[in-house]
């Protein structure tokens, strides 16, 4: 990976300005699993962050990366 999986949501905002691909968008999600674990949170509270309403995806969007985030979530230590 050319990306260090973030530490600090800082350092995950920091990742916008890097051009978007599929390792850009996987460091992401892993960094937020991280940080997420970190603050002693669970599958299912990053679960409902990720389908609550917002601006930025629509419902099915947000139901896809509840999927992708519960995979990833099993997958990374």
């Amino acid at each position: 990976m050319n990306y260090p999986i973030p530490d600090k949501p800082q350092e995950i905002l920091a990742l916008q300005q890097q051009p978007i691909d599929e390792e850009l968008v996987a460091t992401a999600i892993a960094g937020v699993i991280k940080i997420v674990r970190s603050q002693g949170q669970s599958l299912e509270e990053l679960t409902a962050q990720v389908l609550q309403e917002d601006s930025v995806l629509d419902g099915q969007q947000r139901h896809w990366l509840s999927q992708v985030m519960s995979q990833a979530w099993e997958k990374f230590p």
